[in-house]
């Protein structure tokens, strides 16, 4: 299971709500376009996905 993030849905015109709650910082954010997350720091607890206002942030296979 991967998260990933639909760039398409990202508006990419703010800083992203759900960085906040990444309980081991595995998101980030270079100015207001669409967040990255590094799969290495990613524990796949799905608290970004369940945040994100626009549905950006998914849980793939």
């Amino acid at each position: 299971m991967n998260i990933t993030v639909s760039q398409n849905r990202c508006p990419q015109n703010h800083h992203c709500p759900s960085i906040r709650v990444c309980p081991v910082g595995a998101i980030s954010q270079n100015g207001f376009k669409a967040p990255t997350i590094d799969p290495e720091k990613c524990i796949s607890c799905k608290k970004c996905v369940k945040y994100c206002p626009m549905g950006a942030i998914r849980v793939t296979e």
